[in-house]
């Protein structure tokens, strides 16, 4: 494990990893978060996530619903080192995505801004820390595959949003991190844990800004309960950045 600056920081990553080891997943409160985000150069907290209101609309949804929006990029992740690749589909097998799966899904790409920023390579450098220290030295590669989504899932009087619509799922990758961006207007949105039995584990609301789960794809399932809004009269979104990781 590398030793962060600031001891703040080195004590939440720590605990991060022993929940994970211990669980196969964490629950990281904004507080800690914040913390180890600074600590791997995170500025700008508000241009970041001002960029999700500039998502489009997710046109390959199988249930017709057109209340996610999303942006995406692939990284390859090795050391300090952060390269964008060039943009490619989003693709998922029909045994992880029945919903959605089992066709390339070309979404917007992330802006060149966004995917430069520093809120994104501290995400980044965080994550791929977790991944390294997580993955035992014989399974470890020397270069992390990243993809990164933007969503937004939108809610109103007359249509529920739901954040995960294939319903409880494994993502078919190694490491997942979901971070918390913005709650506007939202009630539930829910996330559970399960085990490959499909026990739940445990459940939680990520719901203030920087608020994240890291998961252990290969041991645990994870899902989001539908969202509805608090007041029908105003706009409702949950905003998140999902980041996983896979052998190149």
């Amino acid at each position: 494990m590398a030793r962060l600056e600031g001891q703040g920081a080195q004590d939440a990553l720590e605990k991060v990893e022993a929940a994970t080891r211990r669980e196969h997943f964490a629950i990281v409160p904004a507080k800690d978060m914040s913390s180890l985000l600074h600590a791997y150069g995170l500025t700008d907290w508000e241009g970041f996530a001002a960029s999700w209101d500039r998502l489009g609309v997710d046109r390959y949804m199988a249930d017709g619903g057109r209340y996610r929006r999303r942006r995406h990029a692939n990284f390859a992740l090795s050391g300090d080192s952060v390269v964008r690749k060039a943009h490619q589909p989003h693709y998922q097998s029909r045994d992880y995505n029945a919903l959605n799966g089992g066709v390339e899904r070309w979404f917007a790409p992330v802006e060149p801004g966004i995917g430069e920023h520093p809120a994104m390579h501290a995400t980044l450098r965080l994550t791929r820390q977790l991944a390294d220290d997580l993955t035992p030295d014989a399974a470890r590669p020397p270069t992390w595959h990243a993809e990164v989504h933007q969503f937004r899932i939108e809610t109103q009087e007359n249509q529920t949003g739901r954040p995960t619509p294939e319903g409880l799922h494994r993502d078919g990758v190694d490491w997942v991190l979901v971070l918390m961006v913005r709650r506007e207007n939202v009630a539930s949105g829910d996330t559970t844990i399960h085990d490959l039995q499909r026990h739940k584990l445990g459940s939680f609301t990520l719901s203030a800004p920087m608020d994240s789960a890291f998961v252990d794809d290969n041991h645990v399932y994870h899902g989001v309960t539908p969202i509805t809004p608090v007041d029908p009269s105003r706009h409702a979104f949950r905003d998140v950045l999902v980041v996983t990781l896979r052998h190149q």
